[in-house]
């Protein structure tokens, strides 16, 4: 990504006027002028010659450089990349900055100062000692963030500097470019998924498009299509031989969903339940996408992303890969909502074709457990990753209530994993694979879980 600064520097930038530039005088400046001044002073006082010349020429040296140095006729253009402009969390990207001589003349001593957050690192700070006419140079720095999100990088400072060291003046690029933070993912195991014919399974499945002589969607025809499928109908109304599209294959589809309640987690940091939750929505969306589902990022707010239409999930296959880019963005800015219900997500699932449901669940209590119970019901199957907040913050007696909620859910069709500090995601997905919920009401049509085999 390549962002253009231009005009970044020309004829030292009036807007300030000369007073602007008297403020950008260097202690060095500063301390010949009140020496100068001073010697003046006395020599005026003692009615000595020499000391008057000697602090006129103190004095006048300071101002000679303020002039020139705000006088002159510089172009600087500059332009910043990013390789890449979106990272994991804990990774790091490099910053390329381009500076160009774009006038006539050659520059005198250049400084160029970055602008970053301070959780990217310290400000960088290049010395350009002299660029040519129409010359150029190029620099690269470093950034690093363990704290996902978004951060802005710039504008690009460039600090105009005399020979003598006399004065410096500051001058700001107008542009900046952002760097997308986004969670830490974790390569997860390909476990086989039960359930083909619920609407979910590994890779594609192909079911009739429409029943009745009024619902075909026919096609034109082409060369080796079965005569028997032409439908005269359709030939008649166009004027060409037209065929039944019996069949079209169909995605795959699943729903991640995450809870952001801010009353379901405790703590915060890079350690903190909230962000395992987050980085395991993560990991489980680009997993499934790779599989080649169609997948949706749904949070209890009942915010779904992607999705314009009803459906909410990408149709292609090159629709997901940016969909999924779009739900890592997302993911990176993520933070805790303000509701205290997962109400609203459950009315975004309409059942029936919502295929299979991976859900990263905070503290439940009664009543949203409940609402958990329902969720599952309109889903093909569904995986829950439960992260009690009394057994994060190791209370006595946590495990026995967490062991009760789990039991909840799994007696709804759940496949319920508990995670405790410590986990990492390969290992309870790894441990969901070979678990079986209890399903006395689950619907019917497969298993419902995930089985251990690999693919």
């Amino acid at each position: 990504m390549v962002a253009g600064e231009p005009g970044a520097v020309e004829d030292g930038d009036r807007k300030g006027g000369l007073r602007t530039a008297l403020g950008g005088l260097t202690t060095r400046g500063r301390s010949f002028l009140a020496a100068g001044l001073a010697a003046s002073a006395c020599a005026y006082v003692l009615g000595q010659g020499d000391l008057l010349r000697v602090g006129l020429l103190l004095s006048v040296l300071p101002l000679v450089c303020v002039t020139v140095l705000h006088r002159t006729r510089y172009r600087v253009t500059g332009t910043r990349r990013l390789s890449p402009s979106r990272v994991p969390a804990g990774a790091e990207a490099r910053v390329h900055l381009r500076m160009e001589n774009v006038s006539r003349l050659p520059t005198g001593l250049l400084m160029l100062q970055d602008r970053v957050p301070y959780v990217l690192g310290p400000r960088p700070r290049f010395v350009l000692d002299r660029v040519e006419a129409g010359g150029r140079r190029e620099v690269s720095y470093r950034v690093r963030s363990d704290l996902r999100g978004r951060y802005p990088l710039g504008p690009l400072q460039l600090r105009l500097g005399d020979p003598f060291g006399m004065c410096e003046l500051t001058r700001s690029f107008s542009a900046y470019d952002t760097l997308v933070v986004i969670p830490r993912t974790a390569p997860l195991p390909a476990l086989r998924l039960a359930g083909e014919a619920s609407g979910y399974g590994d890779g594609r499945q192909r079911s009739l498009a429409l029943a009745g002589e009024d619902d075909i969607i026919p096609r034109g025809y082409r060369h080796g299509d079965d005569l028997r499928r032409v439908h005269w109908r359709s030939t008649a109304r166009h004027g060409e031989l037209m065929v039944r599209r019996e069949e079209q294959p169909q995605r795959a589809r699943c729903t991640v969903l995450l809870d952001t309640r801010r009353i379901g987690y405790r703590g915060a940091g890079p350690d903190s339940a909230f962000e395992w939750a987050v980085s395991g929505a993560a990991s489980a969306l680009v997993h499934m996408v790779e599989r080649g589902f169609a997948v949706r990022l749904l949070t209890d707010d009942g915010n779904a992303v992607p999705g314009e239409g009803t459906s909410g999930f990408a149709g292609s296959t090159q629709e997901s890969a940016d969909s999924a880019g779009l739900m890592l963005d997302t993911l990176a800015v993520v933070g805790h909502s303000d509701g205290g219900g997962l109400s609203r997500a459950h009315g975004v699932l309409r059942g029936g074709d919502e295929g299979l449901l991976i859900a990263f669940f905070g503290d439940l209590d009664e009543e949203q457990a409940a609402v958990a119970a329902r969720m599952r019901q309109r889903a093909g199957a569904g995986v829950a990753f439960v992260l009690d907040s009394a057994v994060w913050a190791g209370e006595a007696g946590a495990a026995g209530r967490a062991e009760e909620r789990l039991r909840r859910l799994r007696e709804s069709g759940w496949t319920a994993v508990p995670v405790e500090p410590g986990d990492e995601l390969p290992d309870v997905w790894q441990a969901a694979g070979g678990m079986r919920p209890d399903t006395p009401t689950a619907p019917s049509g497969g298993a419902t879980g995930l089985t251990g085999g690999r693919s």
